[in-house]
This record gives C-alpha cells, sequence and structure tokens, in this order.
C-alpha cells in the first residue's frame, strides 16, 4: 500500500467510523454550546482528562483544530469565542462539525486534508494549535511537527495528544478483546506489516483505520528538532475498565509546545 492508498483507506475508515458511531464523531449538544457561550467549556486532547485551560490563549484568538473534526473540539472553542479552523482527512468527520455550526449559528472554516501537509495555510496564520490523539494514523509524524511550527505565530502553542508508544508492544486484539497482555511486537510498529492478510481485511470490513507506533524520539524529539520548547505535559488512561494495559500505565500523553521565535 502506497501512501495515496493509505490516505485514501484511512480517510475511508473514518468515514466509516462516523457511520458507525465511534465516540470521538458524536458532536457535541447544544446544551454544551451554550454553556461555552458562557465559558463553561472544557475539551480533550485524550479520553478523560481536560486540557488546562492556561494552556490556550484568550478568546477572539485564532486557533487551528488539527487532524481533529468530529464536531466536538471545534464548536466548543468557536462558541467560547475563538476564531476557529478544523483541518482532518476525513470529509465526514469534517461535516460532523458543519452541522454543529448550522445548528448553533457558529462560524467555521472546514479544511481536508492530511495533517502532514498545511500547504492550504499561510506561514504564522495560527495563535494555537489543537492536536487531539490522531498522528497514530500516520505514518510519519516528524512533518506534522515542522508543518506545526511553520503556521503557528510566535508566542503561539501548539497542544497535543498521542498515544504512549508503550501500547504496541501488545496484540491489540487479545488486549482490547480478552483484557489480557500478550507481548508480540517490536516497535516500531505499524499496521501495514504488522497484521496478516486476513486481520487487514477484517480492518477492511469493519472500517477500522490503520494506525503507526512512533517513538519518543520522534513525539517529543521531533516537536524540539522543528523548533519548539516545551512548556506543559501530563499523562492520561482509559476509562476504567476499558482495557487492562492503563492499569500498569498511562495509555496517552498530552504536551504544550510553544513557538518562541
Amino acid at each position: 500500500m502506497n501512501d495515496q492508498d493509505l490516505l485514501a483507506y484511512n480517510r475511508w475508515a473514518w468515514n466509516r467510523q462516523v457511520e458507525q458511531g465511534n465516540r470521538w464523531t458524536i458532536p457535541v449538544s447544544h446544551e454544551q454550546v451554550e454553556a461555552a457561550r458562557r465559558g463553561e467549556w472544557e475539551i480533550y486532547l485524550t479520553p478523560t482528562i481536560p486540557v488546562p485551560r492556561g494552556w490556550f490563549p484568550p478568546p477572539g484568538a485564532e486557533i487551528l483544530c488539527l487532524a481533529s473534526g468530529g464536531g466536538q473540539q471545534g464548536p466548543l472553542l468557536a462558541a467560547a469565542g475563538y476564531q476557529v479552523t478544523v483541518f482532518d482527512l476525513s470529509d465526514a468527520q469534517l461535516a460532523r462539525d458543519r452541522e454543529v455550526a448550522e445548528r448553533e449559528g457558529l462560524h467555521i472554516r472546514l479544511v481536508q486534508g492530511d495533517m502532514r501537509d498545511l500547504s492550504a495555510f499561510a506561514d504564522e496564520s495560527f495563535d494555537c494549535i489543537v492536536h487531539p490523539v490522531s498522528n497514530c494514523f500516520c505514518p510519519e509524524v516528524r512533518p506534522v511537527w515542522r508543518e506545526a511550527y511553520r503556521v503557528l505565530r510566535r508566542g503561539g502553542s501548539l497542544l497535543a495528544g498521542f498515544n504512549n508508544p508503550a501500547i504496541y508492544l501488545f496484540d491489540a486484539s487479545i488486549l482490547w478483546e480478552q483484557r489480557r497482555l500478550e507481548v508480540r511486537w517490536k516497535l516500531p510498529y505499524d499496521d501495514l506489516h504488522g497484521l496478516t492478510e486476513a486481520q487487514k481485511q477484517e480492518c477492511r470490513e469493519k472500517g477500522i483505520p490503520l494506525e503507526f507506533s512512533h517513538t519518543y524520539n520522534d513525539q517529543i524529539g521531533g516537536q524540539l528538532e522543528a523548533g519548539f520548547v516545551l512548556t506543559g505535559f501530563y499523562e492520561d488512561r482509559n476509562p476504567p475498565g476499558e482495557e487492562v494495559l492503563s492499569e500498569y500505565l498511562p495509555f496517552y500523553f498530552a504536551t504544550r509546545a510553544a513557538k518562541l521565535q
């Protein structure tokens, strides 16, 4: 599978996830939007811990929600007074944001594309980037960090969530379906080489996106190499009972990285 085939497949798979009601594709409610208009809001880079409010610029700032479609982060930030652009590979995910924007009278700019290529935006276009866990669906992350740095203004921040690379040591089907830990893979791991043809066919039948693990060197080192300075960090886990690994170690990390120059 070449790069374009992978993009086409993961776009299709996320469109299927929208049809199937994946929890990250469920738009926020009218009540949540009204609360955000009153200043009562929170968004998530990872499943359970809200992003600290101090990580955000003041309302009115321009925010890019990067690989962040689904009718969740973008609409709440727009209702809270930010100028919001949502960028996502999946047209169905973007349609969720359009649905909320039309329902609530919000202005949100929607752009479709690959998170590694932000050529639709000029240098220094945004004050903040919100990038929840999504680069696990991308085969390489250093281009994502470089592009994020380019389109941020000086003094701006990248708020990013990503998977703990250690989770990919374990057989995913056993981890999620049997709630048992079985070490199977060397790191870094990717579904293109790790899955059997039968497993890939099952993914196609179920509309499951293909995933890629990324090293700390690429996730953290890549941000630093791009020019960012890390200014915030936290760990997160899945809700209790969802899978067994979170009982032993954090499943996710979140970083705040600033563009100072």
